[in-house]
């Protein structure tokens, strides 16, 4: 494979994700990676190819096929996969092979050649996928207990002011202000509430970097990702004939986020709009737009009696900026905006999400890494009492003493009351 450091020179380095697939290098397992589309894998795996290269493995021993490229367009199936790699490495260089194949779910079949890589010892394998069905069924039958999957998410606050300090403009559009001075000397990241605005309007999706930072124009390019995704990894995928109910379906979840969904909900909710369609439609629909990975569902837990609660779930945006290109941005939707980006925060810095119920009282979220466990409340301001009530006094209900905290846009609110946190959010997601 040729290979040069000026392919990926103006890439971005993500570097938790390029250290969590490094740590297996060299390992009998296989490295998935799961993302929705344009999430930013393929300059992940681009990224680790010239790491490859930089610790002396020849161009010729890494194999990297990428399925959105027309050039590997004549691999099929499995048996196209496992002779492609094959024939690529016939009279090569000695020394262990890597193969990266990106967008694997468009491969009929490819886990039964993964599965005969393995066997055959043929080297690293590094794959990814759009798909959480494929990522999981398929792996789990084949290659149970020989892969090892890392999640990849749209850019977190910190990630995004990355890219926009690296773009080298940090100007807004003409209708906000101008970005502020870094927060410190010691962090030159721009800090500032206007592009903290940019990431509430447009999201974490890294391709918008490469745009100017117009909304007509990143709302555009929002909207043509989603169609792809919905019609390429749904629509087609799943063979939907009823494509007008899907749609319906697609517009409630992106207007309803945050929100408590049921499928018996919506099912009502296109009765009173007389669209006939069942419950079991609706379930099916949503599955297959979880499994595309532009939602994700968290389940809610009563915390008095320790146990899940079935059939009424939050469902939450894997990347808000295209719900902004579908439905526009609206500011009376702040609250579910403010908890959708405080969600993806948390999924990425590793913590199982669930949503809290005690005394018939909600708490946003329950994050819990390994022993570690925190309540968090989210919400745009804590302006009048009643609102600090409900913020702090839900909270105040759980007599445990794992972490607590509330979560708003206020700059000056106290720093905690009766042990429980406040945090401004822009702090939150830069500690």
């Amino acid at each position: 494979m040729e290979n040069s450091k000026s392919d990926t020179a103006h890439f971005v380095v993500r570097e938790r994700y390029l250290s969590a697939i490094e740590a297996f290098i060299d390992q009998p397992v296989v490295k998935v990676l799961k993302g929705m589309r344009r999430v930013g894998k393929s300059v992940i795996m681009r990224l680790l190819i010239d790491r490859l290269i930089n610790r002396g493995i020849p161009g010729a021993n890494i194999l990297y096929i990428n399925k959105e490229s027309l050039a590997f367009d004549a691999i099929k199936d499995y048996r196209d996969l496992y002779r492609y790699a094959g024939d690529y490495f016939k009279g090569g260089p000695p020394g262990r092979k890597y193969i990266l194949i990106d967008e694997i779910q468009d491969i009929v079949g490819w886990e039964r050649a993964v599965a005969s890589f393995l066997a055959d010892g043929m080297g690293d394998i590094i794959i990814s996928g759009s798909n959480a069905g494929l990522l999981s069924s398929e792996l789990a039958t084949l290659i149970s207990g020989r892969y090892v999957e890392i999640p990849v998410y749209p850019l977190t606050f910190r990630e995004f002011l990355t890219f926009r300090k690296n773009k080298g403009d940090t100007k807004d559009n003409a209708d906000q202000p101008e970005s502020l001075q870094p927060k410190s000397e010691t962090d030159n990241l721009p800090h500032t509430e206007a592009e903290f605005k940019n990431y509430l309007r447009y999201g974490g999706l890294p391709g918008i970097h490469q745009l100017p930072f117009n909304q007509e124009v990143l709302f555009s390019y929002l909207n043509s990702i989603l169609n792809t995704v919905l019609y390429k990894d749904v629509i087609t995928r799943h063979k939907i004939r009823d494509v007008s109910i899907f749609d319906k379906l697609v517009r409630y979840l992106f207007d309803n986020v945050g929100n408590i969904t049921t499928a018996k909900k919506i099912a009502d909710y296109f009765k009173s709009q007389r669209i006939r369609t069942s419950v079991d439609t609706i379930l099916n629909y949503i599955s297959y737009i979880e499994a595309s990975l532009l939602v994700d569902k968290a389940r809610r837990y009563d915390i008095k009696g320790k146990r899940l609660l079935e059939f009424s779930d939050k469902a939450f945006l894997n990347d808000i900026g295209l719900r902004h290109g579908l439905i526009g941005y609206r500011e009376k939707d702040i609250n579910g905006l403010l908890e959708n980006i405080v969600f993806k925060e948390l999924q990425a810095r590793g913590y199982k999400i669930s949503i809290g119920v005690i005394d018939q009282m909600e708490i946003d979220f329950i994050a819990e890494k390994q022993n570690e466990k925190k309540y968090i409340q989210v919400c745009y301001g804590l302006g009048s009492e009643t609102a600090v009530e409900r913020e702090f006094g839900n909270l105040e209900k759980i007599k445990d003493n794992y972490e607590k905290m509330v979560i708003s846009m206020d700059k000056f609110f106290p720093a905690e009351r009766n042990g429980i946190l406040h945090r401004h959010i822009i702090d939150f997601l830069l500690e």
